[in-house]
């Protein structure tokens, strides 16, 4: 019989842990990080969307641990409001082009400030909130300009567990990881 182990086999740089520890909220994008930016369109027009489960679980144990995933994305459907719902996620905002005044009024709502924030995103019209917040995330096949404001770039792509990797960081930087993980191996 194998033992089990609570002891966390992630590990993650001092300085980055330190960076994300006062993160309380995280802004996400939807298209290239909590999906793989693939845009699928049924012949009625009903636009389908793939998400990760790691993803999913990840988002879960954030709000365990007192942080508040919000998503700020230009798209809006019937399928990315279920999952959130279904996730739990209650602070989102949909069809906005400029992310920077969304992201402000969730802040607004939750007491908080933008040196509380982390973010994750792919493209060009996330730059202006990964540039605000204190700690900034993108996928692994994010577009390069992206790459060269993140401070931590996930090995994985956007909609295959990248959300998964920050969520992780996030829970370590909290404190949180090895207890989390301890509930399911105990």
């Amino acid at each position: 019989m194998q033992q089990t182990t609570s002891t966390p086999r992630q590990q993650w740089a001092p300085e980055l842990l330190l960076k994300a520890q006062d993160v309380r909220v995280v802004f996400f994008d939807v298209d290239g990080v909590l999906t793989d930016g693939g845009l699928y369109f049924s012949g009625e027009g009903e636009v389908l969307k793939r998400f990760h489960t790691l993803d999913g679980h990840g988002l879960k144990m954030l709000q365990k641990a007192g942080i508040t995933p919000a998503v700020v994305t230009g798209r809006d459907s019937p399928a990315l409001r279920l999952r959130l719902r279904n996730l739990g996620i209650e602070h989102a905002r949909f069809g906005t082009e400029d992310k920077v005044p969304a992201a402000e009024s969730i802040l607004a709502e939750l007491g908080l400030q933008w040196s509380q924030t982390a973010a994750m995103g792919d493209d060009w019209p996330d730059l202006p909130v990964l540039q605000r917040s204190i700690f900034a995330c993108a996928p692994a096949n994010a577009h390069e300009e992206v790459l060269a404001v993140a401070d931590h770039i996930t090995t994985r792509c956007g909609g295959d567990g990248a959300v998964r990797q920050l969520c992780d960081l996030l829970l370590a930087a909290r404190g949180a990881y090895a207890g989390l993980l301890a509930d399911y191996t105990s």
